[in-house]
């Protein structure tokens, strides 16, 4: 997710989009001691998108 998209969402959906993006990860991770993933940049990728959604956030709440 690019932090343009990020800036251009609402505080509810950003939240949502945490969690979701939370859940996606436990399930990757899970996945990915089980059997190797093909693709195991996707983990970063979906951490990294946590990431940039609380710090977004963040700023909104201490600007508020």
């Amino acid at each position: 997710m690019k932090q343009q998209e990020i800036i251009k969402m609402s505080t509810e959906d950003m939240k949502d989009q945490i969690a979701n993006f939370s859940e996606q990860l436990a399930k990757m991770r899970l996945a990915h001691k089980v059997a190797p993933m093909e693709n195991p940049i996707q983990i970063k990728n979906v951490r990294r998108s946590i990431a940039r959604l609380k710090t977004e956030l963040t700023n909104r709440e201490a600007q508020a």
